[in-house]
């Protein structure tokens, strides 16, 4: 009997099976991840009833809410509604997948803190950089704290006003909600001289809740 030979044919088989499980932890580790990246962000001003309902610890009352009092000018109009149906670790679980986007320049800290992963320290990084005059300079600027994954993860949760007069097509359909043919009524009525007349122009095309939440993501920007 060859015990020497059993003894090294069992070692590589050992061997074998410990090789083959790391790569698949490692394959599933990745497969994981990039399912947690790609992941996309609700905006409650947008989606529809069903999508909001598919949400984690979304209750048909708080859709029922969502839904009967959007547009919500900002999480900060939005927060209170939905703490009044969740508890804080359900709303902190929420808001990975559902939020209103922030404006860089403008919102509190507060604002800042209902970012998911954003503590205090991240807080005075947002704010020590502004006035952002676009998110590629966001981009840069956190870029030194953190790495591009993150950058990328946060970014969703953001955004710059862009200037009505000089954004890109592909700016302005950055703008949440915001298709071809809305993109093309924003650059119709270019120059802009005043808030004032993209109230009026965009207003032939909806209502006064949704011009109200377009005007979040834009600005007229002097020479």
């Amino acid at each position: 009997m060859n015990i020497c030979g059993r003894s090294v044919r069992f070692t590589n088989m050992v061997v074998l099976l410990v090789c083959f499980a790391m790569i698949w932890g490692f394959g599933r580790s990745n497969a994981e991840e990039s399912t947690s990246s790609a992941m996309v962000v609700v905006n409650p001003n947008l989606a529809g009833a069903d999508e909001l309902g598919a949400l984690p610890g979304m209750s048909k009352a708080l859709v029922d809410s969502i839904m009967a009092q959007r547009p919500f000018l900002g999480m900060e109009a939005l927060h209170p509604v939905v703490t009044q149906h969740l508890g804080e670790e359900e709303v902190e679980k929420l808001y990975v997948q559902m939020f209103i986007p922030i404006n860089l320049n403008t919102a509190s800290e507060e604002e800042i803190l209902l970012v998911p992963g954003v503590g205090k320290r991240m807080a005075h990084e947002f704010e020590e950089y502004r006035p952002y005059k676009a998110i590629a300079q966001w981009r840069r600027e956190m870029g030194k704290y953190v790495d591009d994954t993150e950058v990328a993860r946060m970014e969703q949760y953001v955004f710059v006003p862009i200037d009505l007069n000089t954004a890109t097509r592909e700016e302005i359909l950055a703008v949440p909600g915001v298709g071809r043919r809305m993109a093309r009524e924003f650059q119709e009525y270019r120059p802009y001289v005043s808030m004032e007349q993209f109230r009026r122009e965009i207003g032939k095309y909806v209502d006064d809740g949704e011009v109200a939440r377009l005007e979040r993501y834009v600005e007229i920007r002097r020479p």
